[in-house]
């Protein structure tokens, strides 16, 4: 007596017989055809569209400055190698998660960002942006990212990464949705995302 194991395997064996194998061709340019200052203005867009705030800056720690007094933000982490100059805050030395909730915001530096997506990238083997905990605890994430560092698509960013490296991908403010779809804010990470462009 066959099993329906073996009778699923005989039906898609079956239904594979007559099919073609068909190459993908992947020879395909996954740039963009835009501008620097196109690629960041789309970058923006994306951002804000996750209803996350976006600030082109010349001045970093001015910016964050004005952010924090703006929200009311006072009890401030940041991971150990970034630069303290920015701000008074205090420095993560693996703070346990009870630790990391009495903390109001963290800032943190990222590695890329991807213009068609809105997708900041942490990489967690770089002291100025710190381990994953510090990015998902606290309420409110301030992110900077240099302009230099914004790609067009996923597909460069990730011929730009070390897959070796631990990573994030952050799409705007952590978000769900319940059952009846309504939406939900700050269930699984920050509840708030600032994303500063530092311009050269």
């Amino acid at each position: 007596m066959s099993t329906a194991r073996e009778d699923i395997l005989q039906r898609i064996n079956a239904a594979r017989a007559g099919m073609i194998s068909l190459q993908v061709d992947r020879r395909y340019d996954p740039s963009l055809a835009l501008s620097h200052a196109e690629l960041l203005d789309l970058l923006e867009d994306r951002i804000l569209d996750y209803k996350a705030t976006f600030t082109r800056s010349t001045n970093v720690a001015q910016t964050i400055t004005r952010i924090l007094a703006e929200y009311g933000l006072r009890n401030v982490l940041i991971p150990a190698g970034l630069s303290t100059q920015w701000t008074m805050a205090t420095v993560d030395f693996n703070f346990s998660s009870d630790q990391l909730d009495e903390f109001d915001c963290v800032i943190t530096a990222s590695e890329l960002g991807i213009a068609t997506t809105g997708t900041i990238i942490l990489n967690h083997s770089d002291p100025a942006q710190g381990r994953r905990a510090i990015s998902l605890v606290p309420d409110t994430h301030i992110c900077i990212i240099r302009e230099e560092n914004v790609v067009g698509t996923v597909v460069e960013a990730i011929r730009r990464l070390n897959p070796k490296d631990h990573q994030t991908w952050i799409s705007g403010p952590s978000a769900t949705s319940d059952i009846e779809l309504e939406r939900v804010e700050g269930v699984h990470g920050p509840r708030n995302l600032h994303v500063i462009l530092a311009l050269c």
